[in-house]
């Protein structure tokens, strides 16, 4: 995962049970049992940090390993992309950082879920 620092790989952790690079083109993340905000279900799933461009034009997505329900509707407007050999679903959330690191990349579009 030479791509992205070590601390700031360090820091997505907490949120998951493993990091795993991936690459198709350029470097994902596989989180795998990312912990999803509290309301969600299911509370864990796997998903897929891109934290650059896209030709999507989102500067950063998450994908999630299925669609996950909260308290909130979303557009999922991304179903059964498959990227690095899986399916993936993302709902439009555009996150606007300035120089950010990918823990708040992650937590960013984690928000999604709770407003």
């Amino acid at each position: 995962m030479t791509d992205y620092p070590t601390e700031q790989i360090e820091a997505l952790r907490p949120y998951c049970g493993k990091v795993i690079g991936l690459m198709e083109g350029r470097m994902y993340l596989l989180l795998e049992d990312l912990q999803l905000p509290n309301g969600c279900e299911p509370q864990k799933c796997d998903a897929l940090l891109r934290p650059f461009n896209g030709a999507d034009g989102y500067p950063s997505q998450l994908y999630f390993s299925v669609q996950v329900k909260s308290a909130f509707s979303r557009n999922w407007n991304v179903s059964n992309a498959r990227i690095c050999e899986r399916n993936w679903f993302a709902f439009s959330w555009r996150v606007t950082l300035t120089a950010p690191r990918l823990v708040d990349i992650l937590l960013a579009h984690l928000t999604g879920f709770t407003r």
